[in-house]
C-alpha cells in the first residue's frame, strides 16, 4: 500500500527565527551602551527600545543594531588594532595568567598549566580570523575560556587522564559562528572549562542582560 508523503517544511532562514526574552534584553543593553557613547539620541533610544520589546524575530532585532559597531570593537579601534600573532605561549607554573578586555586573538595558543589557572576571556576580544587552535597541557589547576555568542569551542580531541572537560554554549547552534576554537592536548589532573560569563547577583535579581556582543 502506498500513499502520498508530505514533504517536511523547510527550516526558516536565521533572521526569521523567533527571538527570546534574553535576545531582546541583549539588544536593549547594546542600545543603551550605544546611547551612553553618544551614538544614539534619547529619542532614538526610546524608539528602538519600544520596537525591541515587541520584536518577534532575530531579523527585527538585527535591524535595530545594524548601524552600530559591535560592543567592545568600535570601528576606529579596529582600524588601529595590531595584527594577530601566529603563536602565543602561556606557561603557568603557579598563580594565575589571563587574557581579557580588548585583546587580539592569535592563530594559535600553547598553554602549559602546572599549578594555578589560565583564563582566556573572549567577551571583548578582537578576531582577525575565524579559527583558533589551542594546544593545552593541564597537569594541575585549570584552563578557563569565557565565551560569547558566536564563539564555538570544540574540545573533543582533549585526552583526559584525571579531571574533567566541560563546554557550555546556552545560545544553541542558530547563532552564526565568529570564531571556532579547537582545543587539543591532555588533562593530567585539573579542568578545562568553556562557558559564558556568569551573572552577578544584582544582574540576576534585576534581569539585567550580560554585556557581550550580539552576532548579527
Amino acid at each position: 500500500m502506498t500513499g502520498d508523503i508530505s514533504p517536511l517544511p523547510d527550516r526558516p532562514a536565521p533572521e526569521r527565527l523567533r527571538a527570546s526574552h534574553e535576545d531582546r534584553d541583549r539588544v536593549i543593553e547594546l542600545l543603551r551602551v550605544a546611547a551612553g557613547d553618544g551614538r544614539l539620541t534619547a529619542e532614538e533610544l526610546d524608539e528602538r527600545i519600544e520596537i525591541a520589546f515587541s520584536a518577534r524575530t532575530y531579523g527585527e532585532l538585527a535591524l535595530l543594531t545594524a548601524d552600530l559597531p559591535v560592543v567592545g570593537q568600535p570601528v576606529a579601534a579596529l582600524a588601529a588594532s595590531p595584527s594577530a600573532k601566529n603563536v602565543v605561549r602561556i606557561d603557568c607554573r603557579s598563580g594565575n595568567a589571563r587574557r581579557d578586555g580588548r585583546w587580539v586573538v592569535p592563530r594559535r595558543i600553547e598553554v602549559r598549566v602546572t599549578s594555578g589557572g589560565v583564563k582566556l576571556d573572549f567577551t571583548q576580544a578582537v578576531f582577525e580570523q575565524r579559527a583558533l587552535e589551542i594546544d593545552a597541557e593541564v597537569r594541575s589547576g585549570s584552563l578557563r575560556l569565557i565565551t560569547r555568542p558566536g564563539v564555538v569551542v570544540d574540545a573533543d580531541d582533549v585526552v583526559v587522564r584525571s579531571g574533567n572537560v566541560r563546554v557550555k554554549a546556552p545560545w544553541g547552534s542558530d547563532v552564526r559562528p565568529e570564531l571556532t576554537v579547537t582545543i587539543s592536548g591532555k588533562v593530567g589532573s585539573g579542568t578545562i572549562v568553556a562557558r559564558p560569563p556568569r551573572r552577578t547577583f544584582w544582574q540576576w535579581l534585576t534581569r539585567r542582560p550580560l554585556r557581550y556582543a550580539i552576532t548579527r
